[in-house]
């Protein structure tokens, strides 16, 4: 596995990897993501290598998309350990950028999608998702990958993604991983690590609420019946705060209204003492 820490380092070593088969550029697939690395990444590592000959991997926690300094200067970070997990899951390429790599002195280039950045989630976190496709066109400009993998879980983040790479013409196929949780239901987020005990065994409300939304769903309701379910259910957890509730379609996150006929997103934001989770799910009736 090799380790790169600049960008002409990680694009002589893509090169490389490309242009290693005599029958053909190989293709290469990626996984950003900000390390304290859990096994939703590695299934993410592994729809890459199903889907590409060779894969690279980002570890960055991006300033950018980090509304509190308190927040970053939080976030979990073990580049020993993510890079043990790596090479086990025989991982190809690292790419373990500084700030002033990724944001060159004086930098002063954004790349925003102006609908979907700015509402639902993006409405919590005013700049996040600026913050998250500044950074993802810097690191497909220097990986230049064939795929992409990103999770579900972040679902307005996928869609904010595809948007992006449709809209910008980037030679990238974005792929979907399905949401890896613990055996509670819990969601897997590097964030789960920042949980007290109490607030980690409260947090299984995300997940038993989604389960309940989708019976729910099933049985026939209206949106408005829905959101009302969802919220008290929600509020009976004492240590929950509700931050963010959205029911939309599922690939241009429009508001929906009215009778459920159709799948529905919904995605949650809730507030666990100082940490923000996320979690969501697409209903079908």
């Amino acid at each position: 596995m090799q380790i790169c820490r600049t960008v002409d380092e990680m694009r002589a070593a893509t090169r490389a990897v490309k242009n290693a088969s005599p029958e053909g550029a190989k293709r290469l697939g990626f996984v950003p993501t900000m390390g304290a690395l859990h096994d939703g990444h590695m299934s993410l590592v592994a729809q890459a290598q199903e889907n590409a000959d060779a894969v690279a991997v980002s570890i960055f926690v991006n300033p950018t998309q980090f509304n509190q300094p308190a927040d970053l200067d939080s976030y979990p970070r073990d580049d020993a350990r993510d890079l043990a997990m790596l090479e086990a899951a025989g991982v190809d390429l690292v790419f373990l950028p500084d700030v002033e790599t990724i944001y060159p002195p004086g930098h002063e280039t954004i790349v925003e999608t102006t609908r979907l950045a700015n509402i639902l989630h993006g409405a919590v976190r005013p700049g996040h998702f600026r913050g998250v496709t500044s950074v993802v066109t810097r690191l497909f400009n220097i990986v230049q990958p064939d795929v992409a993998v990103f999770g579900e879980k972040d679902y307005q983040q996928l869609q904010v993604i595809k948007r992006m790479v449709a809209d910008l013409h980037m030679p990238v196929e974005i792929l979907a991983g399905p949401t890896c949780r613990e055996a509670d239901g819990l969601a897997m987020s590097s964030r789960n690590q920042r949980l007290s005990a109490e607030d980690r065994a409260a947090a299984v409300v995300l997940s038993q609420t989604l389960n309940a939304a989708a019976v729910l769903v099933k049985s026939g309701t209206s949106v408005e019946d829905l959101r009302d379910m969802i919220a008290n259910s929600i509020d009976a957890e004492p240590r929950a705060s509700l931050q963010g509730l959205d029911t939309v379609t599922p690939e241009t996150l429009e508001n929906l209204h009215g009778a459920l006929t159709q799948s529905v997103a919904v995605m949650l934001s809730v507030q666990f003492s100082d940490v923000l989770l996320i979690d969501q799910k697409v209903l079908t009736p």
